[in-house]
């Protein structure tokens, strides 16, 4: 589907003209001939950014804009101005009244799809984030308000120092603004952690062009978003800029109200990005890391452990698996209480983990149970090692609460057969850990034991 842009204005001409504009680029186009129409439709449609004439009879453009902001359902529409008015104080009305952007008439349709472009990839960003945070734009005000009023860091590539300084100050109030204009430098400050670049394409020092390609093939640098900054005659420069990756443009003489939007627009695109993986790699901890411990989990495991299947499928390759149980734990938990359990269950967890090598596989595999693959371990090495870890674990006392405990484990070892899957050597390895709790725990058996005993 299409993104649906809601086109809003009095006038007919205007209205068609800018339906016909989005249309050419296969947009959805919805229209309205008021600010009242406009705040029906936005009620009821989904909508990915709204292009708003300012000045319409009845409610105008600013004030429909405020409502929209001000609607938990459409807040986090991106709404343009669309404005003849060239006065200053015109744009703030419209930044405060809760704008994302705005554009002049008579409109320069590169510069009107430079804009619905940004805007949109900022409502894609903004979808993605609450989709994967479980949230809603209704609920969902608060927390990404939050990720907004981060201050940010901007690095500005431009050696003139006049343009520099007159980008820079209004910038400065709020985030951290590093200039530089020799651009070997500044690809390399580049690459320390920056949420926005800012590139000049009419400097004499360097090619501008050149300085935003290297940036998006650095691995680096390659998702920071980049607004530049040239003449506005120049179009052939910005198109090729878009088509390097670069997120934004910037026209000569630069008006300070823009320059902020602008900024802000990007900033909230690279906060929401960044959180959306944060929060991504915190879930997917969470799907394979034990809460407790700190170790992986059962599923972690089972996913670890294919590669070892394969090679011993393929190239033969030993692997063995332990199986590890800490004695008598539920009198621990009865007699102590689960909180002093959650103590013994992380120790053991740590010792397991910083006596095993850097190679081994450790896992809590549920309540007690500790799983531990050995890659290239045959079961007489890994029965060595297990036993080692088990007199670690038993020979220092743990301390919980100032009561000294010592506390012992017992384990199963069994080597990985050709053709067999996990569940068949865990059987295996876990046998072996019921015969080593029988024979009076604090042990480590073998399952080859067994084997031979049958």
């Amino acid at each position: 589907m299409s993104a649906r842009i809601l086109v809003v204005d009095d006038l007919a001409p205007n209205l068609h003209l800018l339906q016909v504009k989005l249309q050419a680029e296969y947009y959805d186009v919805l229209t309205a001939r008021s600010g009242h129409e406009a705040l029906e439709i936005a009620s009821k449609e989904r909508l990915d950014l709204i292009l708003m004439d300012a000045m319409m009879p009845g409610i105008n453009g600013f004030e429909a804009c405020q409502r929209i902001k001000n609607n938990p359902d459409t807040w986090h529409v991106p709404v343009v101005m669309v404005t003849a008015l060239e006065e200053t104080k015109d744009r703030i009305r419209g930044l405060e009244a809760g704008a994302d952007d705005f554009i002049t008439k008579p409109i320069d349709d590169f510069n009107l799809m430079a804009r619905v472009r940004s805007l949109l990839r900022l409502k894609m960003t903004t979808d993605q984030l609450l989709s994967h945070t479980g949230h809603t734009a209704s609920n969902s005000r608060t927390l990404l308000e939050q990720i907004e009023s981060r201050p940010g860091r901007i690095l500005l590539i431009e050696d003139h120092e006049k343009h520099a300084k007159k980008m820079m100050n209004p910038l400065e109030d709020k985030h951290k603004v590093l200039v530089e204009g020799d651009p070997v430098k500044a690809l390399r400050l580049a690459k320390t952690g920056m949420d926005l670049i800012i590139v000049s394409l009419v400097s004499s020092g360097f090619d501008g062009l050149r300085v935003c390609a290297s940036l998006r093939f650095s691995e680096k640098t390659r998702d920071i978003p980049i607004l530049v900054v040239g003449d506005p005659d120049d179009e052939t420069r910005f198109v090729r800029a878009y088509d390097i990756g670069i997120n934004d443009t910037l026209m000569r003489p630069i008006e300070i109200q823009e320059l902020k939007a602008r900024v802000t627009t990007l900033m909230r695109r690279k906060f929401y990005a960044d959180s959306l993986r944060d929060n991504f790699n915190e879930n997917l901890e969470m799907v394979v890391a034990d809460s407790l411990t700190g170790l992986g989990n059962r599923r972690y495991f089972d996913r670890a452990i294919e590669p070892l299947l394969d090679e011993l499928d393929t190239r033969d390759t030993p692997f063995s698996i332990m199986v590890f149980d800490i004695d008598h734990f539920k009198r621990v938990n009865d007699i102590l209480g689960h909180p002093m359990g959650d103590v013994i269950l992380k120790e053991v967890a740590a010792r397991l983990v910083s006596n095993m090598r850097a190679v081994d596989i450790v896992s809590r595999y549920g309540g007690e149970e500790f799983m531990i693959a050995m890659p290239n371990t045959e079961e007489a090495d890994a029965l060595k090692a297990a036993d080692r870890v088990r007199g670690l674990i038993a020979g220092s006392p743990i301390y919980v609460d100032g009561q000294s405990l010592i506390i012992t484990t017992s384990a199963g070892v069994a080597q990985v057969q050709p053709g067999e899957n996990l569940r068949d050597v865990f059987k295996r390895a876990d046998d072996a850990l019921y015969r080593a709790k029988q024979a009076g725990r604090n042990k480590v058996l073998p399952a080859s034991a067994n084997r031979k005993a049958a």
